[in-house]
């Protein structure tokens, strides 16, 4: 599991840095890239449909000198340290937070609805064998919420097996 939280975090990293440096390029100016785009789309429908030389050319040095106007990456190469350290900013909040849900013990609501479904499931008797195979629970945690339930009243012991007691009976 940590080796995909790792690589979870790298990638949101990554690309917390590439969308930083993308934004900082154009100077936050969406506007500017989408007239960029759409004169880049007329040249392109200009060269297809057989447009003269010359047209061509002037529609060439006219996305040229968009695209310097719209892209400055000069400032973008200053800024990339900027770009980096909100990248590792965002690989570290999503490297907590994973980190933070897998230490966290389980809810015990969570872990007696668990078992609630298991018996169900078994018509109403089960083993703690049962109850690792066939949920999350792992044997230590299956021998904690069965202690739980049975100190509750909401199961009984019957041998090896347990049994869920009926709900209004004490």
């Amino acid at each position: 599991m940590n080796g995909l939280r790792l690589v979870l975090s790298i990638l949101t990293g990554l690309a917390a840095t590439l969308v930083t440096y993308s934004v900082v390029f154009v100077r936050g100016d969406l506007g500017g890239v989408m007239g960029y785009l759409r004169a880049r789309g007329a040249l392109r429908r200009l060269t297809e449909g057989g447009a003269d030389a010359g047209a061509v050319a002037a529609a060439q040095d006219a996305l040229r000198t968009l695209g310097a106007q719209v892209g400055d990456p000069a400032q973008a190469a200053r800024l990339i340290p900027l770009a980096l350290l909100i990248g590792l900013a965002a690989g570290y909040a999503v490297w907590r937070v994973f980190g933070r849900k897998q230490t966290q013990q389980g809810r015990p609501d969570v872990q007696e609805r668990m078992v609630y479904r298991l018996a169900w499931r078994k018509g109403g008797a089960f083993t703690l064998e049962d109850l690792a195979e066939s949920s999350p629970l792992d044997e230590a945690q299956a021998r904690a919420v069965t202690a739980r339930m049975l100190e509750l009243g909401r199961l009984t012991r019957d041998g090896e097996a347990f049994v869920l007691r009926p709900p209004g009976r004490a």
